[in-house]
């Protein structure tokens, strides 16, 4: 069943705090207590979410991947890097899959890097349309998640439609659908 963005928005909303109400308390908002819950849950998850990177290894043998999944992003998260690169530090780029335990959804991207000598210095998420050297290893990972876990992709329309909802580091009106089901900070990864 592919639901709408409101219908997404309506999930999301159950699990990320609508109001800065609890951002300095100590205690936490009734949405984070579920979504820690949830995350309990899921994390029985967590050696079929390796068996899959496994998989993916074997069946992309020109990459290494790793595992970006953080306990405050709802999803579990994929990271392949080209093997030649990784893990040295001179890594350029990586294409990131990620799969929401808010909805059936997943989402692809891909992260630039910009260096100074060896040191990383910035960034750059790159959403679809992927550029080229992007989009091939993208299109296994998301024939992979849809095969493993039943999902589907979240529509890009749908990713950058701003909610109402306060996550982590991003608050309305900058706050996206994506941010809510997946992670404010992509560019993050290992």
């Amino acid at each position: 069943m592919t639901l709408t963005a409101q219908q997404l928005f309506e999930v999301a909303s159950r699990y990320r705090d609508t109001t800065k109400e609890y951002y300095l308390r100590q205690e936490a908002s009734p949405q984070h207590e579920r979504l820690a819950a949830l995350w309990q849950q899921e994390l029985l998850k967590m050696e079929r979410w390796r068996a899959f990177l496994r998989a993916l290894e074997q069946e992309l043998p020109g990459f290494t991947f790793g595992d970006g999944t953080a306990p405050l992003s709802p999803c579990f998260r994929c990271i392949a890097y080209p093997a030649s690169s990784y893990p040295h530090p001179e890594v350029r780029w990586a294409v990131v899959g990620c799969v929401s335990i808010l909805a059936p959804v997943y989402s692809l991207y891909g992260v630039e890097f910009e260096f100074e000598g060896r040191v990383r210095k910035s960034a750059t998420v790159r959403f679809v349309p992927l550029p080229p050297h992007l989009a091939a290893v993208a299109s296994v990972i998301a024939t992979r998640l849809e095969a493993e876990f039943g999902v589907t992709e979240l529509p890009p329309a749908f990713a950058r439609t701003p909610v109402p909802l306060f996550v982590e580091s991003k608050e309305p009106p900058e706050t996206t659908l994506f941010d809510a089901l997946f992670t404010d900070r992509p560019e993050i990864i290992p």
